[in-house]
């Protein structure tokens, strides 16, 4: 359609042919994908402020299986605990590719979100899984006290596993930084 197109130019550099630039919806040239892109230490800040995730795995019939999780953290990476026998262990069991979606936000000028993708290390070494515990538990129930705690984390990882998170593509946005 012409009418989403500038006018033909050459490309930079170039005596080639002349090329049609794209426009934006906003009718520039600005590139708002780069525009409300999170910096690293944004989407740190972010996840550590967020409570839950859409974790999503392959079914067996290769339709997505989205589940809402509560999540924490790894070695600064983040990572989940979830029932050994659930859906999405053994989806994860069988392809192990995973995306996750943390986001926030009521109307669209507040949108914020990231999404990763990877795929999935399974953490089943009590230690590092009673890490996971502890980090969930701190999150979204209350400060960790020795001994006071402890019953609710073994609670809490009776018969879990952990997924660690290896990421491999971060998207973020942010629609805040529009200003408008």
């Amino acid at each position: 359609m012409l009418a989403d197109r500038a006018p033909r130019a050459r490309a930079p550099g170039s005596a080639g042919p002349p090329v049609s630039v794209p426009v934006g919806p906003y009718g520039d040239r600005v590139n708002r994908r780069r525009q409300i892109q999170m910096t690293p230490a944004e989407v740190q800040a972010f996840l550590v402020e967020a409570r839950d995730l859409t974790m999503c795995s392959f079914n067996h019939d290769g339709t997505i299986h989205a589940v809402a999780m509560w999540y924490g953290f790894l070695d600064g990476d983040v990572a989940v605990q979830t029932k050994a026998k659930s859906q999405k262990i053994k989806n994860l069991r069988r392809d192990p590719r995973v995306s996750c979606l943390v986001a926030a936000g009521r109307g669209y000028e507040e949108l914020r979100g990231v999404e990763l993708v990877g795929w999935a290390e399974f953490v089943e070494d009590p230690e590092r899984l009673w890490t996971i515990g502890v980090s969930v538990f701190e999150r979204h129930v209350a400060p960790y006290r020795e001994p006071d705690n402890r019953a609710a984390v073994e609670a809490l990882l009776h018969n879990r596993v952990g997924v660690r998170l290896r990421v491999e593509r971060t998207v973020t946005w942010d629609h805040r930084k529009l200003g408008g």
